[in-house]
Order: structure tokens, then C-alpha cells, then sequence
């Protein structure tokens, strides 16, 4: 076992991913034994920690079973994306409209979240996290949500769908600057906002939050016959690969944690340096 894979397993262990199927990174619902799930994280090749946080399980929820997946990509520190794995799922369900208007609950969940975590920015330090999250319910409806860049993806008969929004800065100048911020342009470099930061939404971030938003974009998508799985990843995977490679190299995959470790090892052999981390869920 390498120190890569060393790394992978105290992660798991300490929560870094959690999962109905333990340290392995897979499992699969009680209810819904055709559908699988498995996730897998490798840190990247900067200095800090690792910063990528993973929530992949079941959970039973009166008479629904649901699938709950995110991805928490932290920066400048892993506290906040630690709180998000703690704590957003449990704020989504403690809306008492969720299973009514299931859009506005999630939309109202991320905004009472990052609002707590401004209030404790102080224990939890300046930085923030991105995140994409899904909820799976009775393995018909799909819920997800994201602020930030990373991104969800299905498969439909081999095409990709994305059902998140990449939250550049380049593509939400006019926000950015009605705020009162500024979207740098340096050559060699991404755009950020303020000079400092990559997305234009983010937990967190209290120096930069009046330019930021926390404000998800939710998709709402139905799980059909034709749906074959789908992928949550971190950036560190769609820097080096587009939706439709990602779904080519994974789709014939004898599982889902089989498809999530060799999606990571594609795009390590792409020269991806960032940490990296990605749940795949599989409908067939």
C-alpha cells in the first residue's frame, strides 16, 4: 500500500468520507439494493492538508429512503468543509417544507447554513468551501445543489447531462461588481474575485463574503431507465477532463467504487495537481 493509499484510508476512518459501506468507500440503500454508490479522494500535490470533504450514505427518513452525496471542496483550510459535512444534510431536512417544496427548502438550508458559519468564524477560521450536494429520493427523484465549481454530472445512454452550474467569476461579473467587488484578469492566471478568489460562490469567506454569494442553483431531475449513474467531483477532476470523457471513462466499470478510483486516477495521469475527491452513484 502506497502513501497515497495510506492517506485514503485515515481520511475515511476520520470522516473524511462517510459512507453506509464504511471504509471501503461503497455501499448501497436497504430498500434499493440496484442502486450503488462508491467515492474516493487523493490528496493533491500542494503543501496544506487535505481539503476535500465526503458525505456518501443512506439514511431511512420516516417512510423515504434517501441517498444523501456531497462533495466539500475547502480552501484556505478545512474547517468549514468539515462543518458542511456535519452539518448541511441536517439542515436541509430540518426544513419543514423540504418534502413540499423540496427547491426553496434546499436554496433556504444553504443560506441558514452559511450564515452559522459566519457566526463562527472565528473558531472556524477565514476560509470557505464549495459544494455540490444530492439527494436521492426513493431512487426516483434527484435533488441536487451546488455553489462553487464542483460539479454533477448524469449519464444517459453513454451522454453526459450536467446538473450543476460552474459559479465562475468571469461568468458573474455584474453580481460581483453590483456588490462592490472587482473580478481580476491577470495574465497566466484564472479570474477571482477580488484578486483572491477562483468562484464566485462560496460557504464562508468572511473578508470576501459581500462580493460573494451562498445562494445554490437546485436542479430537480428525475431518474428514468435510461439513467446510468451519476458523478459528483471536485474541480481537481473537471480541470483535465470534460463531462463527456468522464462518462467514457468510467461507464464500463464493473462498480461504482471500481468507476470513482479510476476516474481519480484518470485525471492524476491528466497531471491534475489539486486534491481531488468524487462519489459515483449507479442506477443499473
Amino acid at each position: 500500500m502506497n502513501g497515497r493509499e495510506i492517506l485514503q484510508k485515515m481520511k475515511v476512518k476520520a470522516g473524511f468520507g462517510t459512507s453506509s459501506g464504511g471504509d471501503r468507500g461503497k455501499g448501497k440503500g436497504k430498500m434499493l439494493k440496484n442502486i450503488t454508490h462508491g467515492f474516493h479522494l487523493v490528496k493533491g500535490k500542494s503543501a496544506h492538508a487535505m481539503e476535500d470533504y465526503v458525505v456518501a450514505k443512506f439514511k431511512q427518513e420516516k417512510d423515504k429512503e434517501l441517498g444523501l452525496f456531497a462533495i466539500f471542496d475547502g480552501h484556505l483550510g478545512h474547517d468549514v468543509a468539515s462543518y458542511l459535512q456535519n452539518n448541511l444534510f441536517d439542515n436541509i431536512l430540518k426544513q419543514e417544507d423540504f418534502w413540499t417544496e423540496t427547491e426553496s427548502a434546499v436554496k433556504r438550508a444553504y443560506l441558514i447554513t452559511d450564515e452559522k458559519i459566519l457566526e463562527q468564524s472565528f473558531e472556524l477560521g477565514r476560509g470557505g468551501s464549495t459544494a455540490v450536494t444530492a439527494i436521492l429520493i426513493n431512487g426516483q427523484k434527484l435533488v441536487v445543489a451546488n455553489v462553487g465549481d464542483s460539479r454533477a454530472v448524469i449519464s444517459k445512454n453513454g451522454k453526459p447531462k450536467q446538473l450543476s452550474i460552474d459559479h465562475e467569476p468571469s461568468k458573474e461579473k455584474t453580481m460581483i461588481e453590483s456588490r462592490g467587488g472587482f473580478v481580476s484578469n491577470i495574465p497566466g492566471d484564472v479570474p477571482r474575485v477580488d484578486g483572491k478568489l477562483a468562484v464566485a460562490r462560496a460557504f464562508g469567506d468572511k473578508s470576501l463574503k459581500m462580493h460573494l454569494s451562498s445562494e445554490p442553483d437546485v436542479v430537480v431531475e428525475t431518474v428514468e431507465e435510461d439513467t446510468e449513474f451519476l458523478i459528483l467531483a471536485s474541480d481537481g477532476i473537471w480541470k483535465v477532463m470534460t463531462n463527456q470523457e468522464a462518462v467514457n471513462c468510467i461507464r464500463k466499470a464493473k462498480d461504482a467504487q471500481a468507476a470513482a478510483k479510476r476516474l481519480i486516477e484518470e485525471a492524476v495521469a491528466r497531471n491534475s495537481k489539486d486534491d481531488i475527491s468524487c462519489i459515483i452513484v449507479k442506477f443499473q
